[in-house]
C-alpha cells in the first residue's frame, strides 16, 4: 500500500470551487440534451474526451507537467481510465432504457458508495455518524427533487436503472482508486490524462458497436454544446476536481456532487421550459443541510 498524503477538511475556497463545478456539471445536462439531435449521446462523450485530451496535452506542455515519466502510476492510471470510460458509457446508454429522473437518483448513489469505499481503503477518510447522516440527508434531497418523475416512469425500466447503479459504483470506484493508490501523489493533470485518454480511445468505438447513428448534423448549436462539454467540463472542471482531490478529504468533497442535479433542474426550468415543482425547495434545503452536516466542524 503506497503512502497516502494527508488531506484537509473543506474550507471556504474549496466550498466555492465545488459550487462552481457542480453548477457547471448541472448545465452539462442541458448541453447533452441540446446536442442529442445532432450527435448521439455516447459519441458525445467520446468527442468531449478527445477534445479535452488534446487541450490537456497542450496545457501540460506549457506548464512543464510530465505526463509520460515513469512514476509507477501506469497500472492504476489505466484502471482509472477504464472505470471512467465505463461509467459514462453506462450513463449514456442507460438513458435509452429509463427516465432521466430515475437515472439521476441511481447515479447519485455514488457519493454514498464513495464514502463507504474511502472509509474501508483510505485511512483518515472515515465519516462520523453525524457526517453519514448528512450524506443520507443530501441523497434524500435528490430523491425528493426527482421523486415525481421517478415514480411516474412507465414500462420496464429495470435495465436502465441497473446501468445507473453500475455507473454510480464505477464513479465511486474511480475516486477510491485515485485516493488509495500512487495516483494520490500524482499531478492532477496526469490523473485526468489517464482517464481522458482511455475514454477518448474507447467511447467512439463503443458508440459504433452499440449501433448509435453517431454524428448526424453539426449545427452551430451542436458544435457549441460539444465545445462546452469538451473544453469547460471535461478539461477545465475535471482538472479542478482532481486538483481538489490532491488537497482535500475526498468523502467531504463528494457530498457536494448532490448539488449538480439540482442545478440541472434549475437550468432546465430556465432554458428548456421544464416544469418547476413545489417540492424542489424542500429538496434543495435537504441537500444543503446534508452538505453542512458533513463539512461543518465541531467547536
Amino acid at each position: 500500500m503506497p503512502s497516502i498524503p494527508d488531506r484537509k477538511p473543506v474550507d471556504a475556497y474549496a466550498f466555492g470551487v465545488m459550487v462552481l463545478l457542480t453548477l457547471t456539471w448541472g448545465f452539462q445536462q442541458v448541453a447533452i440534451k441540446v446536442a442529442a439531435p445532432g450527435v448521439s449521446t455516447v459519441m458525445q462523450s467520446g468527442i468531449r474526451s478527445i477534445v479535452a485530451t488534446v487541450l490537456l496535452l497542450f496545457w501540460a506542455r506549457l506548464r512543464g507537467i510530465p505526463l509520460f515519466d515513469r512514476d509507477r502510476t501506469l497500472g492504476a492510471g489505466v484502471a482509472a481510465g477504464v472505470l471512467f470510460a465505463a461509467e459514462f458509457f453506462f450513463i449514456y446508454l442507460g438513458l435509452n432504457y429509463t427516465a432521466a429522473s430515475r437515472m439521476v437518483v441511481f447515479i447519485y448513489l455514488a457519493p454514498i458508495v464513495t464514502a463507504l469505499g474511502l472509509a474501508i481503503f483510505v485511512p483518515g477518510e472515515k465519516l462520523s455518524a453525524r457526517q453519514w447522516a448528512g450524506v443520507l440527508v443530501s441523497f434524500a434531497g435528490v430523491v425528493i427533487a426527482f421523486g415525481e418523475g421517478f415514480v411516474a416512469a412507465r414500462g420496464a425500466t429495470w435495465l436502465g436503472d441497473a446501468m445507473g447503479v453500475v455507473a454510480a459504483v464505477l464513479w465511486a470506484a474511480t475516486t477510491v482508486l485515485i485516493r488509495a493508490t500512487r495516483l494520490a501523489s500524482a499531478p492532477a493533470a496526469k490523473t485526468l490524462f489517464y482517464q481522458l485518454a482511455v475514454s477518448a480511445a474507447t467511447l467512439p468505438f463503443a458508440s459504433v458497436a452499440i449501433g448509435e447513428p453517431g454524428v448526424v448534423a453539426l449545427t452551430p448549436l451542436v458544435i457549441a454544446s460539444l465545445a462546452f462539454q469538451g473544453v469547460v467540463v471535461a478539461f477545465a472542471t475535471y482538472l479542478a476536481w482532481f486538483w481538489l482531490l490532491t488537497r482535500y478529504l475526498a468523502a467531504r468533497l463528494a457530498v457536494f456532487s448532490f448539488l449538480s442535479p439540482l442545478f440541472g433542474v434549475l437550468f432546465g426550468v430556465a432554458l428548456l421550459g421544464e416544469p418547476f415543482t413545489p417540492l424542489f425547495g424542500l429538496a434543495a434545503a435537504a441537500v444543503l443541510a446534508g452538505i453542512a452536516l458533513v463539512n461543518l466542524r465541531r467547536r
